[in-house]
Formats: C-alpha cells, sequence, structure tokens
C-alpha cells in the first residue's frame, strides 16, 4: 500500500510550480527560424522576468504553509528555493546575454537553446516524477550541448563539448536504471511516496540500494568529481554567460537531485561512502591545481570543481541543510564571477601592483591553525549553551567549521602586516565568529527544512570513520599548502608543481579512454589527444611562489 501525500496540490499552486518551465519553453518555441533576433530576445525577457516573479509567489505560498504534491509536482521549500534560484540567475544571464551576443550571426539559435535549457532545469526542480527528474535532466545536459558549441568551428571547444557528452550519457543511463530499479522496489515512481516507504521500511530491497548506489554515481558524474572533470574545465570557448549558467545552475542540479533522495541515501552506507571519499578527494586535488592557473575563468572552473565536491561530501556527511545552503550561495557567487570575470582581471593587475605581504613563518602558520581550531571548539561549546534544547553540534558539523577557520589562516597571515601585528587575535576572533556563523546557519537550515520530510527523516549525523576522514584530508591539504607557502622555490614545491598543474594527469587518462571508445565528431577528431592542463598560459613549469 502506498502512503498519501503530504497534501493534495492545489491546481492553482500547480500551476505556480509548472510555470517557470513553461514560461521558459514558450520563450523557446517563439525564438522559431524565421523570427528577429530582437524578437527572440524580448520573449526570453519577459520570460525570465515572470519565471522570477512566480517563483517568487511560490516561495511565499510554500512559508505560508500551502506545500505538497499532485499532478506529478511538487511544492516544497526546497523546491521554492532552488527554483527563484534558477529563474533569478535565468533572467540575469538573459539581461548580461543580449548586448554580449549583439551581432553574432547565430543570436536566434542561442536564444532558443538558452531557455530550452532553462525549462529543462525549472522541470527537474518541479518534477515529483523519478523519470521525469531522470528525462529532464537528461533534457538539460542536451541542450545545454548545443550553447557549449554555440561556435562550432573551435576544435577546443567540440573536443571539449564531446567530453561533457559522454558523461552526460553516463549519468543518464545511472538515472534511468535508477528510475527502473526504484519502480521494481517500491511500486511507484512519485518521489514523496517513494521517500515515505523508505522512512517506513526498515531495511531497504536490494534493488533499491542499487539505485541510490547510481543516483549518487549520476550526481558525481553530472557535478564534474574526479576523473571525469576535465569538460568543466576545458568548456571555455563557450561564450561568458553560457560558462556562467553553467557554473551557477546546471552543475549544481546533482546536490538537487540527492537532496530529494535523501531518507534512501542515509539508508545506504555505500553511496555515503561514495559521496565522502569522492567529493572529499576532488575538493582537495581541485584546490591544490587552482593555486596554480593564472587563467581567470580557469581558475573559476577548477574552483566550481572543488566547491561541488565539497557539497556533495556534504550531502554524504548527511549535512542536508548545509549542502542547500551551499548550492545556492555558490550559485549566487559563481554567476556573478563569471559575469564580472573582467572586473576580476582588472583587479588582478592592480594587485600586482600593490607591495606584497610577507610570506607567513611555519611558526606562524601552526599559531594560526591552532588558534582557529580552538575558536571553533569555543563556538561549539557557546552554540551548545545558546541553544540548550538544539543538542551538542554534531561532530561533523564542526569538522566542517573547522575547515572553514583553517581557511582564515593564509587570509589573515597575509594582511599581519596591515593589521600592526594584531594578526593573531584577529584570526581567533575571525574563526570564533565564523564557526559561531556556520553552527548558527546548520540549525537554522536544520529548522527550516523540517517540514520537508527527506530533510526531517534523516539524521544530521555521519560514521565516525567518514567525518574522521574529511578532518584528516584537509589537515593534509592545509599542512601541503602550508609547505609550499613557507618554502615556494623548495625542492618538494618543484617536484609537487608539475602533477598539480596537470591535475594528475587524470583527464589524459579518461581521454585516452572515451576518445578510443567515441572519438569526437566531424574533422576535429584528431584534438582527441588536446590536453586537460590550462592552455590558455603558457606551459612554463616554475611554481607560482617562486614566479612571485
Amino acid at each position: 500500500m502506498q502512503p498519501d501525500s503530504i497534501s493534495t496540490l492545489p491546481l492553482w499552486q500547480a500551476g505556480l510550480v509548472l510555470a517557470p518551465t513553461l514560461c521558459a519553453g514558450a520563450a523557446a518555441l517563439l525564438a522559431r527560424p524565421g523570427s528577429s533576433a530582437d524578437t527572440a530576445w524580448l520573449w526570453a525577457r519577459v520570460a525570465t522576468a515572470a519565471a522570477a516573479v512566480l517563483s517568487a509567489l511560490l516561495l511565499v505560498a510554500v512559508l505560508s504553509g500551502h506545500t505538497g504534491s499532485g499532478h506529478g509536482l511538487r511544492a516544497d521549500a526546497v523546491g521554492a528555493v532552488v527554483m527563484l534560484l534558477v529563474s533569478f540567475v535565468g533572467w540575469v544571464i538573459v539581461r548580461y546575454s543580449q548586448p554580449y551576443l549583439n551581432g553574432e550571426r547565430q543570436e536566434r539559435h542561442y536564444v532558443r537553446w538558452l531557455m530550452a535549457t532553462l525549462a529543462a532545469v525549472s522541470l527537474v526542480v518541479a518534477t515529483n516524477h523519478v523519470l521525469v527528474l531522470a528525462l529532464a535532466w537528461a533534457a538539460t545536459s542536451l541542450a545545454l550541448h548545443r550553447l557549449l558549441t554555440f561556435y562550432g568551428d573551435r576544435p577546443a571547444a567540440v573536443v571539449a563539448a564531446h567530453k561533457k557528452f559522454i558523461v552526460g550519457r553516463m549519468a543518464d543511463l545511472c538515472m534511468l536504471a535508477a528510475a527502473a530499479l526504484l519502480y521494481l522496489a517500491f511500486g511507484t515512481m512519485h518521489i514523496d511516496q517513494i521517500t515515505a516507504l523508505a522512512v517506513a521500511t526498515q531495511r531497504l530491497p536490494l534493488a533499491a540500494q542499487a539505485a541510490v548506489l547510481l543516483v549518487a554515481l549520476a550526481a558525481l558524474l553530472k557535478c564534474a568529481q574526479l576523473p571525469f572533470h576535465g569538460w568543466l574545465i576545458q568548456v571555455m570557448e563557450a561564450p561568458t554567460p553560457v560558462s556562467a549558467l553553467l557554473h551557477a545552475g546546471v552543475v549544481n542540479l546533482g546536490g538537487f537531485v540527492l537532496i530529494r533522495f535523501a531518507p534512501l541515501i542515509a539508508e545506504v552506507p555505500a553511496a555515503q561512502v561514495l559521496l565522502v571519499v569522492a567529493g572529499t578527494a576532488t575538493a582537495v586535488l581541485a584546490a591544490l591545481v587552482m593555486t596554480t592557473r593564472i587563467s581567470i575563468k580557469v581558475m573559476l572552473a577548477w574552483s566550481t570543481t572543488a566547491q561541488m565536491g565539497f557539497m556533495l561530501m556534504q550531502c554524504g556527511l548527511g549535512l542536508w541543510g548545509m549542502a542547500l545552503l551551499h548550492l545556492v550561495a555558490h550559485s549566487l557567487y559563481k554567476a556573478h564571477a563569471f559575469l564580472g570575470a573582467g572586473g576580476a582581471v582588472r583587479r588582478a593587475l592592480l594587485v600586482k601592483l600593490t607591495p606584497r605581504a610577507v610570506a607567513p613563518g611555519p611558526l606562524a602558520l601552526a599559531a594560526g591553525a591552532l588558534v582557529g581550531l580552538a575558536m571553533v571548539l569555543a563556538a561549539a561549546a557557546v552554540f551548545a549553551q545558546l541553544l540548550p534544547g538544539h543538542g551538542a553540534v554534531p561532530p561533523a558539523v564542526a569538522v566542517l567549521a573547522g575547515i572553514v577557520a583553517l581557511a582564515l589562516v593564509p587570509l589573515v597571515n597575509g594582511q599581519s602586516l596591515r593589521l600592526g601585528g594584531l594578526w593573531l587575535p584577529a584570526l581567533g576572533a575571525g574563526a570564533f565568529a565564523v564557526a559561531l556563523a556556520y553552527f548558527g546557519l546548520h540549525a537554522a537550515a536544520s529548522a527550516w527544512l523540517m517540514p520537508y520530510p527527506a530533510i526531517a527523516a534523516t539524521p544530521a549525523t555521519a560514521p565516525t570513520a567518514l567525518w574522521l576522514g574529511v578532518a584528516l584530508a584537509f589537515a593534509a591539504l592545509f599542512l601541503l599548502q602550508s609547505l609550499i607557502t613557507v618554502a615556494p622555490q623548495g625542492a618538494l614545491t618543484r617536484w609537487l608543481y608539475p602533477w598539480f598543474y596537470g591535475g594528475l594527469f587524470l583527464d589524459e587518462l579518461f581521454n585516452r579512454i572515451a576518445f578510443g571508445l567515441w572519438r569526437p565528431p566531424g574533422p576535429v577528431a584528431s584534438a582527441a589527444a588536446l590536453p586537460s592542463i590550462d592552455t590558455s598560459t603558457s606551459l612554463d613549469t616554475t611554481p607560482t611562489g617562486a614566479r612571485a
């Protein structure tokens, strides 16, 4: 017997949930052959503005208590927030794109596939049906492919898009197989019914466990985790607003899908381990590779890979509220970063003209790390006293707060001279404030998402081995970065630099396997061996610190 839904979704609210998809889809259809580019842009602006307004109304309705499912759609806090995020980012990208692409021969083509991508993303967020979600996620990738190959005469663009196409189809096969297995296990494809049945079941059927593993694998593939990350780094031949759309919206969908299936993931330890191990490894390696890059857009791409790893790691640890906040914050930040990439270049030039701060020594770094970690423990104790009903801070949350505190060490150390030697107290105050805010955000997000069954039914705890492994991995990252900072011209730095610059050459291995099975199309097939390193810069293997 299938459980009842939270509440029946009234027709007016179902219209609000589906409205962004219909608006974007209508604009894509109106950008038909024969119509002018100006007309296509007009409909795109109207559609995205209407979608943003209607998404805001949906969020207001959800916060007023109008949640439920029906007509194959779902209205809840998670979906409403992400829908408003997608609609807002889409509106910003459309407004940016029109002057950016003014005079391009394929303007109408761009508008059509941009709006088709936004429609598919909105449907992923709106649907309550596993098969529709899988098909809409696949449609998102296929529509985006047409944008990534906007400059189809550029071999690098075609090769990178082909790699994205291969990875995307692998993920789509995983999702379709997961949909079939979930139906076999629960007799329904409605997500709310599947999650309710999973909560009521003491042990998930083997088919459901296999489906959860496939969903986790699909998220890793779609979120460009190692070793399937190369396409995300190399799609820089696409127009800048396409990069903003990809990094701010499309690549984040993996986290949203995992949140939708949170109760199932909590019941499958293998899926948790997969997400934590892959996410942590990707975040650590991408953080190291990013320090070797010069190109602004390539640095941002590696940053996205690292941030997606961190988000998936949060999902594996059961910190669903923090994963959602991370998704929203990263989307807004990356949209701004890519659309303002030109300003970033100017700021980088100004930084080169300013006097460099003295590099901190090993004692300063060690003292900063100890102070930061001590302040995290102090903030955890204060937080437990401020909210006695909330209980102790989960160890996984404390570990993530410690990671954030360690990230402050080089930032404050680098400004120590300007702080008049008061960098250690400043670091302590900053670490304490950041940790306390992190704990507060976690509590607020968890409380706000409690009406959502997938969050309420999932404990915010993780096996000790998982959060301990995360702590050790990021402690090793801090130690390695500290050694490179202290001795930028040392033997260790010079030995490691080529490996980090090449991303451990994992993408080359993927190229050989993937292109051996399916070569890039057309006359650019000979470009299959394109390197995954940043070809927009010289191949100087001098460490960054040594060049400085």
